[in-house]
């Protein structure tokens, strides 16, 4: 069989630079036809293209073009740049694009892979909370995405063993994050430091302080609801701070199908890349001769109320979700710049929410959609103004 041309969006963060180990590591099976990055490390891009021999790079900055073009200098790389730079690479028709850029800014290189035909691994969740409509309606056909989230692929490999009209609800694990089994007055006094300090994964900041405040948990919840077309009221959040059961499937006969690993994202990468097929010695195993223990406890959503926002915003309208995600990452980014405390970010985006009037999901379009984050976004912003 011939290697599987490969597309990587967003190569120099968490998600792309462990693509990138499971292609190096396994060269008859992937080819890595481009990269896309923000621009902002030149020389990080330039090593990762001449490693992998790609045919073109795609960079957000288009002041990162010509620095980009100097150091690939000699190459015959195809430099393209600008806002749309990515969505132009994702849609040239490789076998998989791997979508691995963080924030809402993927959901139109998520819709041009699916529109080219391409197998989309998704590792870019907020795209599909974001466009849930307009992501389903690319589609050409019912396996075409791809979950990289731990989570998804765990449920993508439970799901195999049982019909989905047999499926009684989904089981989300959470590790907790860093403030687990902290109280409410606990958390006030939370800095970005200690958010960003987690437990368990290495990640982006962004990715990162959303799991300390478990909006990240709302993402996947809602991303779960849309990727399986399960309702979000038979979807379960559950506290798991090993992080060695990614998630359940709870069939209606009272059985439950797990997927367990060690924490490492280079299991659903690959997974996400090669599908349905596995790539051998991706990690290793669990040590089953080892004695362990594993733990899983109820959601505090007293002191964690992103999940429960998250039900809320899908039961709301089709455009609540993009509100939902946009709003966050604004709180976040000012939680970072020391400008709001650790509790304003669940607090804003629920006043935000409220306020949002809404989109029926037979009106969504992606100028609705575009719309109503840019509304979140300044909203976000006057309301954290005042605080």
């Amino acid at each position: 069989m011939s290697a599987r041309s490969v597309v990587i969006l967003g190569s120099t963060g968490s998600i792309g630079t462990q693509a990138i180990d499971v292609v190096l590591r396994n060269p008859d099976r992937f080819r890595v036809t481009g990269l896309s990055a923000g621009g902002r490390d030149v020389a990080t891009v330039a090593r990762q293209a001449r490693d992998l021999r790609v045919e073109t790079v795609a960079v957000a900055d288009p002041a990162a073009r010509e620095p980009l073009r100097d150091a690939l200098d000699g190459t015959g790389v195809e430099v393209i740049a600008g806002p749309d730079a990515s969505s132009d690479l994702a849609g040239r028709g490789a076998d998989v694009v791997l979508n691995g850029i963080t924030g809402s800014v993927g959901l139109g290189p998520t819709l041009a892979a699916l529109r080219a035909g391409s197998t989309l691994a998704l590792a870019n969740k907020e795209s599909l909370v974001v466009g849930g409509a307009l992501v389903h309606a690319a589609r050409r056909r019912d396996d075409q995405i791809v979950p990289v989230d731990s989570e998804h692929s765990a449920i993508a490999q439970s799901l195999r063993g049982g019909a989905r009209s047999e499926v009684r609800r989904l089981v989300l694990t959470a590790s907790g994050g860093p403030f687990r089994g902290w109280t409410l007055d606990d958390v006030k006094v939370v800095t970005a430091e200690q958010a960003l300090a987690h437990p368990t994964w290495s990640m982006g900041p962004v990715v990162t302080v959303n799991s300390s405040t478990l909006m990240n948990k709302g993402l996947e919840l809602i991303e779960a609801h849309l990727l399986f077309g399960v309702p979000v009221e038979d979807i379960t959040v559950v506290v798991h701070p090993q992080s060695v059961v990614h998630s359940m499937v709870e069939f209606v006969d009272g059985s439950t199908i797990a997927q367990a690993s060690p924490p490492d994202m280079r299991l659903p990468i690959a997974l996400g890349l090669s599908w349905p097929e596995r790539v051998p010695a991706v990690a290793p195993p669990c040590d089953w001769s080892t004695a362990t223990a594993w733990t899983f406890e109820p959601l505090d959503e007293e002191v964690f109320g992103a999940v429960r926002l998250a039900r809320e915003a899908v039961a709301a309208s089709a455009t609540h979700p993009a509100v939902y995600n946009a709003a966050n990452e604004e709180c976040v980014a000012a939680f970072l710049a020391g400008r709001i405390g650790f509790l304003d970010i669940v607090t804003t985006v629920e006043r935000v929410l409220g306020e949002h009037a809404g989109t029926a999901p037979d009106a969504l379009t992606l100028d609705e959609v575009l719309s109503a984050e840019a509304w979140a976004r300044t909203r976000a912003h006057e309301v954290l103004a005042r605080r």
